[in-house]
């Protein structure tokens, strides 16, 4: 497997396998699953039935690379294609409603919608669900709530796997980022981190050699510079990011004091716990996983996009084949990382044509 394709591949099985081992301590406390799961906590999937589920947060992940594989699509097919962000809410939109039993839709634009395990009801926090329905799209500009939790952050992710200079610079990179998350989330807590997950994936694609300490100040420095002068909260994000680059880069307190110092709860404070994560078990990623769901925090959500991290820099090989034969969704998810990898095959006027991609991304069929 070429390092690319690996680091896509880990990328989003990365993201899958955290969000899936964190899952069923999500909502504990560490006293209360050091009480389920003993004085060491969770050290591997608790299994339902012989599958690791995965939650809203894989599932958004997935929503959003198929639409955006979608307008890239339409593009270079069609020859007319709206704004990247509003196939986003494309996405956000068909996940909303395959999260329902009823009145489901006669046509669907997303082959992912087609897949049971990423149509479950394990959604972290049900009033994004809520909101999608009734039409509450919100935007940096002009929120539509204040939530400033982490249910929305892994849609970052997506963004950041759908890097191309041919499509966006860096800086659109980062603000469409910010963008998805904002679409369900109104507190610059939420959506300003969904700039630096952005940044930080779209760099480990392209970058495995620079330091991964180097790599998240980057990212913490271009949301300095893309956004302070519109949001203040911009500071707290960057000062929180840097304490768990301090903690994680050789602080004295261990996996389980860093991260319940960091609360891991909002969007800023899971990013922070992230990265606390990514750099304290840099090389080791079966650890980092059991140090992310292992505290009072949002376990799914920090050790999603800490395996997302770990996933893009060391590739599809350093994920423990334990991890992934048990994970029902992985299949799927390498399909997509694939298609990311390969683009659109299809271009107006030309004469070749792809049966299976124009199947999945013109007619939303798998």
């Amino acid at each position: 497997m070429n390092s690319k394709l690996s680091a896509y591949r880990g990328c989003l099985l990365g993201l899958a396998v955290g969000d899936a081992m964190g899952y069923s301590v999500d909502t504990k406390t560490w006293p209360q699953i050091q009480e389920d799961y003993g004085p060491n906590g969770l050290l591997g999937y608790d299994l339902c039935n012989g599958y690791a589920d995965v939650t809203s947060h894989t599932q958004l992940a997935a929503f959003t690379c198929n639409a955006l594989l979608l307008g890239m699509t339409r593009g270079q097919v069609l020859g007319k294609m709206a704004p990247f962000v509003k196939y986003v809410e494309v996405g956000h939109k068909e996940w909303a409603m395959g999260q329902r039993s009823y009145d489901q839709p006669r046509r669907n634009y997303c082959w992912v919608f087609r897949i049971p395990e990423l149509r479950r009801r394990h959604c972290t926090d049900t009033r994004i669900i809520d909101n999608i329905n009734r039409g509450l799209i919100g935007t940096p500009e002009e929120p539509r709530n204040k939530f400033d939790g982490c249910a929305g952050i892994a849609t970052a992710v997506a963004v950041g796997l759908f890097d191309d200079p041919k499509r966006m610079d860096q800086s659109e990179i980062d603000r469409l980022g910010a963008e998805a998350i904002a679409i369900t989330h109104g507190s610059p807590i939420a959506f300003l981190p969904g700039a630096v997950i952005a940044h930080l994936i779209s760099r480990l694609l392209r970058d495995r050699v620079t330091p991964l300490t180097e790599l998240i100040e980057e990212s913490l420095t271009a949301l300095e510079e893309q956004f302070s002068h519109e949001y203040v909260q911009v500071k707290e994000i960057c000062t929180l990011a840097r304490r768990a680059i301090f903690l994680g880069s050789g602080g004295n307190l261990n996996h389980v004091e860093a991260l319940e110092s960091l609360k891991c709860d909002t969007g800023a404070e899971v990013l922070a716990g992230a990265i606390y994560v990514s750099l304290a078990c840099c090389n080791d990623f079966d650890g980092a996983m059991i140090a992310a769901v292992n505290h009072s925090g949002r376990s799914a959500a920090v050790a999603s996009i800490a395996g997302a991290i770990l996933g893009a820099r060391l590739g599809a090989e350093a994920l423990p084949e334990f991890y992934l034969e048990c994970l029902e969704a992985a299949p799927m998810l390498v399909d997509l990382a694939d298609d990311l990898v390969q683009g659109c095959p299809m271009v107006r006027g030309n004469k070749l044509f792809d049966g299976d991609w124009d199947r999945k991304y013109l007619h939303g069929e798998y």
